[in-house]
């Protein structure tokens, strides 16, 4: 089978361009079973997604999506529909919500949960029974499917022969991670990718910026998070296998730079420690590395940071949250405030850089938690604090709270990115007016303070990038301070 594999473009926020993994876990698996895949990231690409399906003439075209990207993924999938091709639809957004996209006549299947096997068994299946193809550049209509054959594969939503819609019962999650091969990176243009700033003084445009998951899962419960993908079961790849991946992507593909991405790197302290040593003793550790995304500070101790830059760590991030106890026990956190500060000063200890994620208007969240969140993110001081709005996404015990007790604004998925300036809710005497103005208040209490852009002023990384930090400088706080008024 000919299969494109799509992540649509955001046009809802902006942000770093990073290689989406998922993708490439996908491709490798096509691949090794004799499939033709070609992977299109609408953020790196610079041809419209129309003259590609035109050219290419694909039999299948997946699309990942997440909340706030489904209307664009459904896009997407028109115009992969209209060109003939079978299209599918997985992410975190259709495996939430499956009715929502299935009743829709340009997507044809519907892919829940982590999707390497399932994907497989549908090309499989697909091959063998070879579809007759819809007419090209026609109107997309409802396409069905034999139950007795398609209601065999685990994790898939349908249509059947008399255009009911199928849930086949979801996928066990895959214990065997080691078995899956190594992503498909040779089909992403790896250097049009961003480099993972602030590594380095001054951008690299010869950066080779590869991410990698050494574990998938998540035992943690906090209500703001679905794990609609990988689930509560945290589930490692061996050390070895980590390794081996890791000595690929710096020996083999000249990475200059690695992004970890899993949800909870350390949750097992020990393994954690010997993946490093065996960096270490495979002298891995000359390529610089970050976690792109927090860690809980209850997982870390004075060693393990020590080893991690030793490892060649250049960024820590840890999901702070909120600065008042009481309301990180209402989201679930399992974490305190002072292991918070221990990890932080751990980590600064270590000699390595830190970042902070903190979330403004929670349920449980009033302007003297949120000032408590402003004044934790001040003291802990950061290299990089990233304060964000909640957002109550589907399948998460946030949305169902808000649902019951508060004020949804919009249903439009659009307004669903954390990234944005716009509270989405109301909850009790939490306005969005206030949330929004605690949220700018972070921004420029921290950002703007004497010492810190006293700390830019004399770093040769400000000079290099004067332009883009005066342009970003004008956007962030300029212009939302005039949209504020």
């Amino acid at each position: 089978m000919k299969v494109l594999l799509v992540s649509p473009i955001s046009k809802v926020w902006s942000s770093r361009k990073h290689i989406p993994l998922g993708l490439g876990y996908l491709a490798a698996v096509l691949e090794r079973e004799g499939h033709q895949v070609q992977i299109y990231d609408a953020v790196v690409e610079d041809e419209p997604l129309g003259d590609v399906l035109e050219r290419g003439k694909f039999d299948v075209v997946g699309i990942t999506s997440t909340t706030p990207l489904i209307n664009e993924a459904w896009e997407a999938a028109r115009q992969a529909k209209a060109h003939g091709a079978v299209t599918i639809l997985g992410g975190p957004h259709p495996t939430l919500l499956p009715d929502e996209s299935m009743q829709r006549p340009e997507v044809d299947l519907v892919v829940r949960g982590e999707g390497e096997d399932t994907i497989i068994e549908i090309a499989s299946t697909l091959e063998t029974r070879n579809p007759k193809p819809e007419t090209r550049n026609s109107k997309p209509k409802t396409r069905v499917f034999k139950r007795t054959v398609w209601s065999r594969i685990a994790g898939l939503s349908f249509r059947d022969e008399n255009g009911q819609i199928v849930h086949n019962p979801p996928r066990p999650l895959r214990k065997d991670l080691d078995s899956i091969p190594f992503p498909a990176h040779h089909l992403f243009k790896i250097e049009r990718y961003a480099n993972l700033q602030p590594l380095t003084d001054g951008l690299n445009p010869k950066a080779r910026a590869y991410t990698i998951v050494t574990s998938r899962g998540c035992p943690y419960n906090c209500i703001y998070c679905s794990k609609a993908i990988t689930g509560r079961t945290w589930r490692p790849r061996s050390p070895e296998n980590v390794v081996a991946e890791w000595r690929w992507l710096v020996r083999d593909l000249g990475a200059t730079e690695i992004g970890v991405t899993d949800d909870t790197m350390t949750l097992d302290m020990e393994r954690a420690k010997t993946l490093c040593r065996m960096l270490i003793a495979e002298g891995l550790n000359t390529v610089p590395w970050i976690t792109i995304h927090g860690i809980n500070a209850r997982n870390t101790d004075e060693e393990l940071l020590r080893l991690m830059k030793q490892a060649g760590c250049k960024r820590v991030g840890f999901g702070v949250e909120s600065g008042n106890q009481r309301v990180l026990d209402s989201i679930k956190k399992q974490q305190t405030i002072d292991e918070v500060r221990r990890a932080f000063a751990n980590a600064k200890k270590a000699g390595l850089e830190t970042m902070g994620f903190f979330i403004f208007g929670l349920p449980a969240d009033t302007e003297e938690s949120m000032e408590d969140t402003i004044r934790l993110a001040l003291e802990l001081d950061p290299e990089l604090a990233n304060f964000m709005i909640a957002a109550p996404f589907p399948g998460t015990e946030m949305y169902d709270i808000v649902l019951r007790e508060g004020h949804l604004f919009s249903h439009d998925w659009r307004d669903f990115a954390i990234h944005d300036e716009k509270a989405r809710f109301e909850i009790g005497d939490l306005t969005a007016e206030l949330v929004e103005r605690k949220w700018r208040e972070a921004y420029r209490r921290f950002y703007l303070r004497p010492s810190r852009l006293w700390r830019r002023v004399i770093s040769l990384d400000t000079w290099r990038r004067l332009p883009t930090h005066v342009s970003n400088f004008m956007r962030f706080f300029v212009g939302r301070n005039r949209r504020a008024g």
